[in-house]
């Protein structure tokens, strides 16, 4: 279904059209890319939990539980993303979001950089482990607040198909991803094991301050959102607006989002350490995971698309439904110990399905707050659930130090699927509802939404 996300004096005037549709383009091809710089630095951290900081950074614990001290570092960067999405959500509701979002770059450039010139422990002893979750967290509070600005500058500037455009800024996660683990993965393989212990993985983090460069040069060509620029007021304080009007939205956008990031943390993050641990070699894994990623983003971009069609109720609901189903199928299919169908696991899990409840998150947590307050709500929206994939691998990863089995893991898994599916047979359809100044709260959306179904 089309959906007139604002008013568009475009109709009747060409010139304009034209503008707007080349602010479009650069809206949806910046949060791309600023996605995709920004998930490189924050998740080539996940995939060097899995691999090296376990050794590097926590190098006088045993093993296991060097790797749940490195998953707890990992997951120190999702509790940090609310955070980032409150503060940065503020500013960008009260004077911008290009503002927010040329400054949550340059904050996750400069902290991954900064990891990558950090002291081992071997040097400095227990101050490296300090200064690696400290940096962590900056990095969580610049994409926490990088990820609401991204999808805004593409939903507000778009006049139809909003859950397409929008879906850009979360297909940049897995091509993130992608990124990552090649240049992680080809540096690993120039310079051999000792010599990527000792030195190979520092080199992708110290990329990052040239990606910074190439993404703070595309950011700044792009225009202020039109349905911002319109807006008669912006709240005081957003956050108090949100939890005011739009409570029950903000409670069910967490609970809908929960399950596609337990999902994600598990698959790109504890499928790597689990994988290493039951035989696969540590390449074998990486590459199943680069294979996944590549597709996801088409996986993500479809779906959304789709839930501008049927709703995004529907498409949520498929891929709640049929992660709960795979989550029972995941861990015998990788103790199989054959590769093709780990990378068949892997595929189908972060491609194929859980696409489906990742892909139109980014239009639905849009749709469910008005301009005065929509950086913080969606932001904060998003990233509470976000903490899904940050506190999965910590949890997983102490059950089974503890003795527990991979079951408990699949029912905690389909668990958040059935808290997903409550939530949005809770939640109105929202892809009818308007991002212009009057967008309605809570009780009046529902009413709204269902009357244009």
């Amino acid at each position: 279904m089309a959906n007139p996300a604002v008013t568009n004096p475009a109709v009747t005037n060409p010139a304009v059209t034209t503008q707007s549709t080349v602010q479009l383009r650069r809206a949806v091809a910046s949060s791309f890319i600023g996605s995709v710089i920004e998930y490189y630095d924050f998740l080539l951290y996940a995939t060097a939990a899995a691999v090296v900081f376990g050794k590097v950074f926590f190098a006088a614990l045993d093993p296991l539980t060097a790797t749940v001290a490195s998953f707890g570092t990992f997951a120190a960067g999702y509790l940090a993303r609310p955070l980032g999405g409150i503060l940065f959500g503020h500013f960008g509701d009260r004077i911008g979001r290009k503002k927010m979002l040329v400054t949550t770059m340059t904050l996750m450039g400069v902290a991954s950089f900064l990891i990558g010139a950090l002291p081992t422990y071997g040097q400095i002893g227990i101050w490296a482990p300090v200064a690696l979750v400290t940096l962590r967290v900056l990095q969580g509070v610049a994409v926490g607040g990088e990820w609401g600005g991204a999808v805004l500058m593409s939903a507000e500037h778009a006049t139809s198909r909003r859950g397409l455009w929008a879906s850009f800024t979360n297909a940049g996660a897995p091509c993130g991803m992608v990124l990552s683990t090649v240049v992680l993965t080809v540096t690993a393989a120039a310079s051999g094991e000792r010599a990527f212990l000792a030195w190979g993985w520092r080199v992708p983090f110290l990329l990052s301050i040239l990606l910074l460069g190439i993404g703070l040069f595309i950011r700044l060509k792009v225009e202020e959102t039109p349905v911002f620029a319109a807006a008669e007021r912006s709240a005081r304080v957003p956050l108090f607006d949100v939890l005011r009007n739009h409570p029950r939205n903000l409670l069910l956008a967490v609970g809908v989002g929960l399950a596609a990031f337990v999902a994600q943390g598990t698959l790109t993050t504890f499928l790597i350490a689990y994988g290493v641990e039951v035989g696969y070699s540590r390449q074998t894994v990486l590459s199943g995971l680069t294979l996944s990623s590549v597709l996801a983003v088409a996986g993500i971009i479809g779906y959304s698309a789709l839930s501008d069609r049927l709703g995004r109720r529907p498409v949520l609901l498929a891929g709640a439904v049929a992660m709960a189903a795979f989550s029972f199928l995941l861990f015998p299919l990788v103790d199989s110990g054959n590769v093709v169908l780990l990378v068949v696991t892997l595929v189908l899990g972060q491609a194929v399905i859980q696409p489906a409840m990742y892909g139109p998150l980014a239009a639905l947590c849009t749709e469910l707050f008005s301009t005065r307050s929509r950086y913080t709500g969606a932001s904060l929206g998003y990233q509470l659930s976000g903490l899904g994939a940050g506190l999965a691998p910590v949890l997983f990863a102490s059950i089974l130090a503890g003795g527990g089995s991979t079951m408990t893991i699949s029912l905690i898994i389909s668990g958040f699927c059935l808290l997903t599916v409550v939530c949005v047979v809770l939640l109105a359809e929202t892809s009818g509802n308007s991002l212009t100044e009057t967008a309605p709260a809570d009780a009046a959306a529902t009413a709204t939404a269902a009357r244009t179904r």
